[in-house]
C-alpha cells in the first residue's frame, strides 16, 4: 500500500528541515520572488512535449509527434478554468513564546487566499536551538510542533508556503516570519543556601548571629519590663527563684549575587557538555533556591558586554534574572572583547556572591580581585570542564596535560589562599552535594 500523498510531502518538508539547516545561519533565506511563477508540474510536462517534438524535427518522422500530444494534453487539461488568487497571505501564532528546555513550541500557520487554490507545500528553514518533530498541511493552515533543545533567545526560523494554483501548474510563494523564543534553562535541584556572617537588617527566614525576633531558642535571661509574659520559661524561672524568659535568635534575609563567566563557551572532549550550559542551569538552581526563603537575589554576567540586574526578591524575579542573560547566547554570538569594572549597584555591601566559572580564562581573576576588594563574601563554583583527549603514545601531549593540569591546581591553590571558598560542580549531579560543605561554617568576607 502506497504512502497517502499529503503524508509523503510532509515527511519530505521534514527532512528538509532537518538535513543541517539547524546548524545553519540563523539569518533568513533569500526571500521568495513575487507573483505567480511556473510550477514543477508545468515544467516537467513542458519538457516531454518539447522534447518529443525536437526527436520529431531531428528523426524526420511525423509518428514521433505523437509523443508530445500526452503531456500537452495533460497541460491543457490542468490549466485552472478561473483567475488566480491575486492576494495571498501567511499570519503565524507561535505558542509559548517562553518555556524550558525540552518543552515544545507549537507553531500555527494560517493561509488565507481570495480564490480557488491547489495543495500547500512548506519548505521550513529552522533557527538554532530547536528542532522539528512534527509538521502537519491542511487546506488552509500549516502546523508545527517544535522542541527547544538548548537554552538562549532563538530566532525560530522562517516558513516559506508554496500556494499552487488548482492544475498544479503555477505556484505562489509567502513567507511567514516565526520570530523568536525565550528558552529557559532546566534549574539544577538545589535546596541549600549558604549564608555570610553579616545579613542586612530585614526580617528573613535565616538565623543571624545576634539576638532578636525569631523562632529558634539559644537560651533564657532575666525578664526585663516590656518582654512578653508568654515567653517566660518556668523550668528555670523556678530554679534561679527570678523570672527568667526565652532568648531568640534574630531572623534575617540573605542578600545573593550570581556571577557568571560567560568569556568562553569550553565543551568537554569526553561528555560534550557545554560549560555554558551548566553554568547557567546552577545560577537557576541557586537563583530559584533563594527565591524560596525569600532572600533577595541579583544576576551579573561578564564576557565582552557586562549585563546585570540588582537583587530583587519574590517568584517572579526568577524569570526576570533569567531573561537579563538570555542574550548571552543570541544564535550563538558570543561577544569577549574585554571585561569592564563591576557597578556598584550590581554588588550590595556584604551581598554572598557566587561565582560560577570553568576557570579557563585568566581575566576572571580581574573579576574576583573586584569582589574581593569590596569586601563581598565569595564563593567560587567550578564546573570541570574535562581533560583534553591525549593519544598513547604522544609523550609531547601528555607532558602538555600535565602542564594543563598544574596550571588549573595552581589557579585554585590561588584562589585558596585568598580565602576564597572553591567548590567543584560536575554535571549530572546535584547542586546541593558541591554546596554541602559551606554548610560547617558561615562565610565571611573579604577585607577593603
Amino acid at each position: 500500500m502506497t504512502e497517502p500523498a499529503p503524508a509523503r510531502r510532509a515527511a519530505a518538508a521534514v527532512q528538509r528541515a532537518l538535513d543541517g539547516r539547524h546548524d545553519v545561519t540563523a539569518e533568513p533565506p533569500t526571500p521568495p520572488p513575487p507573483g505567480w511563477r511556473t510550477g514543477e508540474r508545468a515544467l516537467r510536462l513542458g519538457t516531454l512535449a518539447v522534447v518529443a517534438l525536437a526527436a520529431a524535427l531531428v528523426t524526420g518522422r511525423p509518428w514521433v509527434l505523437a509523443l508530445a500530444a500526452a503531456p500537452l494534453v495533460m497541460l491543457a487539461l490542468a490549466l485552472p478554468s478561473g483567475p488566480r488568487p491575486e492576494a495571498v497571505t501567511a499570519e503565524a501564532e507561535v505558542e509559548p513564546r517562553r518555556c524550558f528546555e525540552g518543552e515544545q513550541v507549537t507553531v500555527r500557520i494560517a493561509v488565507a487566499y481570495d480564490g480557488e487554490t491547489g495543495r500547500l507545500d512548506p519548505g521550513v528553514t529552522l533557527g538554532h536551538g530547536v528542532r522539528l518533530d512534527h509538521l502537519a498541511v491542511g487546506p488552509h493552515r500549516v502546523d508545527l510542533v517544535l522542541t527547544a533543545q538548548r537554552w538562549g533567545r532563538w530566532t525560530l526560523g522562517t516558513v516559506d508556503v508554496d500556494v499552487y494554483d488548482r492544475g498544479g501548474l503555477a505556484r505562489r510563494t509567502v513567507r511567514a516570519d516565526l520570530g523568536e523564543v525565550a528558552v529557559f534553562p532546566l534549574p539544577q535541584h538545589a535546596r541549600l543556601t549558604p549564608i555570610p556572617v553579616r545579613l542586612p537588617q530585614r526580617l528573613g527566614e535565616h538565623t543571624a548571629v545576634q539576638r532578636g525576633e525569631g523562632v529558634e531558642v539559644t537560651g533564657v535571661h532575666p525578664y526585663v519590663r516590656g518582654e512578653r509574659q508568654r515567653r517566660i520559661h518556668w523550668p528555670a524561672s523556678t530554679r534561679r527563684g527570678t523570672l527568667q524568659v526565652h532568648q531568640f535568635v534574630a531572623e534575617r534575609t540573605a542578600d545573593t549575587v550570581v556571577l557568571l563567566d560567560v568569556l568562553a563557551d569550553v565543551v568537554d572532549p569526553v561528555t560534550g557538555a557545554s560549560s555554558l550550559d551548566e553554568t547557567f542551569r546552577a545560577a537557576a538552581g541557586l537563583a530559584r533556591a533563594y527565591l524560596r526563603t525569600h532572600d533577595r537575589v541579583g544576576v551579573v554576567s561578564v564576557g565582552g558586554a557586562t549585563r546585570w540586574l540588582q537583587p530583587g526578591s519574590g517568584q517572579g524575579y526568577f524569570y526576570r534574572i533569567v531573561e537579563s542573560v538570555l542574550e548571552v547566547r543570541k544564535d550563538l554570538a558570543y561577544r569577549t572583547e574585554g571585561l569592564s569594572l563591576l557597578p556598584p549597584p550590581a554588588l550590595p555591601e556584604g551581598a554572598l556572591v557566587y561565582v560560577i566559572t570553568p576557570l579557563t580564562d585568566q581575566r576572571i581573576f580581574d573579576i574576583l580581585l573586584q569582589v574581593r576588594g569590596r569586601a563581598n563574601p565569595m564563593v567560587v563554583i567550578e564546573i570541570p570542564t574535562g581533560d583534553p583527549v591525549v593519544e598513547p603514545g604522544d609523550t609531547e601531549a601528555e607532558l602538555a596535560l600535565r602542564l594543563w593540569r598544574a596550571d588549573r591546581d595552581a589557579m585554585r591553590f590561588a584562589l585558596v589562599k585568598r580565602g576564597i571558598a572553591v567548590v567543584a560542580h560536575r554535571p549530572g549531579e546535584t547542586l546541593d552535594l558541591a554546596l554541602a560543605s559551606l554548610l560547617r561554617t558561615r562565610i565571611r568576607g573579604g577585607i577593603r
